[in-house]
Parts: C-alpha cells; sequence; structure tokens
C-alpha cells in the first residue's frame, strides 16, 4: 500500500498523515513548505513545490495506488469574511491535474474530503450556516468542493467524496455515523481525528465506490 496524500500541513490533513503511518500505509506527501512536515518515518517521501501543477504531481504520484486530498480555500483567519490565502478555483484546477495525472499513471482510487452542505447537502445544514455560505468567503471554498466533486463524478476514477459535518480538535475515538441522501440525518460534529480514521478505512476496504458520503460522530 502507497498512498498520494495532498494537504498533509493543514489540520485535517496532519490527523490523515498520522493515521496511514501508523496503519503501516507507505506515503508519499506532496507539501508546498516541507518545513511544515514534524513527523518522520521511514515509510514516509516528501516532495515539496510551490504548485500542486501535473509535473510536480506526476513526481510525487508514480508508485502509489491512491490519491487522499484535505486540500481546501484557505483563507488568512477563522473570520467568515478573511481574505483568501488560495486562488478561488484552487480545489478544482488541483484536481483537473490529479484526475489527468492519475489516468496516466493508471491510479484509479482517489479520496477527497468536501463538506457537508455542499450541492445537494446545502438544503440539509442549519439556516445559521447558510447564510456564512452564502454571503461570506466561507462560501468560495463550498463551491469549489462542488466544482471538484463534479469533476469527480465524471471522471472514470475509483472516487470517493467525503463530506464531514463541523470539525472539531479531539483526538478521541469515536464511532462515525454514516449518512447518504441525509439518511439517517448527520450530527453537527465530528473530530479531524475521525475524518482521517475513515478515510484510511474506506481506503484500505474499497468501500463507498463513487459515492457520496457525509459522516459524523454518533
Amino acid at each position: 500500500m502507497k498512498i498520494l496524500i495532498l494537504g498533509a500541513t493543514g489540520r485535517t490533513g496532519k490527523e490523515l498523515l498520522d493515521q496511514a503511518l501508523k496503519a503501516g500505509i507507505s506515503v508519499h506527501a506532496l507539501v508546498r513548505d516541507i518545513d511544515k512536515v514534524k513527523m518522520t518515518s521511514r515509510n514516509l517521501r516528501l516532495f515539496e513545490s510551490k504548485k500542486l501543477d501535473r509535473t510536480a504531481l506526476r513526481l510525487a504520484m508514480l508508485g502509489c495506488d491512491a490519491v487522499l486530498s484535505t486540500l481546501n480555500i484557505s483563507r488568512t483567519s477563522d473570520f467568515p469574511w478573511s481574505s483568501l490565502r488560495t486562488p478561488k478555483d484552487f480545489l478544482s484546477s488541483t484536481m483537473r491535474n490529479v484526475l489527468e495525472v492519475a489516468n496516466e499513471l493508471h491510479i484509479k482510487r482517489i479520496i477527497v474530503t468536501t463538506a457537508w452542505g455542499v450541492n445537494e447537502t446545502r438544503k440539509d445544514i442549519p439556516a445559521w450556516f447558510r447564510f456564512f455560505i452564502n454571503y461570506s468567503n466561507v462560501g468560495v471554498a463550498y463551491r469549489d468542493h462542488e466544482r471538484q466533486e463534479q469533476l469527480l463524478a465524471a471522471s472514470l476514477s475509483d472516487w470517493t467524496a467525503v463530506r464531514p459535518v463541523g470539525l472539531t480538535n479531539s483526538k478521541k475515538h469515536k464511532q462515525v455515523r454514516i449518512t447518504i441522501n441525509n439518511d439517517p440525518k448527520p450530527n453537527l460534529t465530528i473530530s479531524r481525528s475521525n475524518v482521517a480514521r475513515f478515510m484510511i478505512e474506506i481506503y484500505k476496504t474499497g468501500d463507498y465506490l463513487k459515492e457520496v458520503v457525509t459522516i459524523s460522530e454518533v
């Protein structure tokens, strides 16, 4: 087992990297700043590039059998109207590159995190959060997650889009509730640690191929 992780220096990505290494999986991680990765392991190989272009992705994806991504649109702070650090189409433009290179290298499995509230689940989220998506820079990420999901759905890859609900930093291992088509209705939070654990689990089992799943904690 060897995977490429994108987003390994983010809050969820750090958890994903940790969970993958603990599971004994060999990991390639493509990051913008290699100094931000504090983990070391004989099963970890780091790649650095300021751009997630096809050249950088091709080098990092060589020898891998899957791509797991926790990339997101970055803002300068958690304040909903704070300015963006990444382009508005960062996720979808990166996914186009990932899909092209994955096709070249015959890598079928792609697992990405998007968010509860993307596409048809917009109607299911609390009204106060819909306000932030509609009227603040929070919505930039949701709109690009929608484009990213559409690219995956149109591809020939064995993809899974994982839509976590509100993210927390808890380290407690909890059972994950899986929601498809709002059944059963999800709870409101899940830890980044449990999101990462779920992604590793479905990578190993091959579950939820070509599906979108919302996850929360029981």
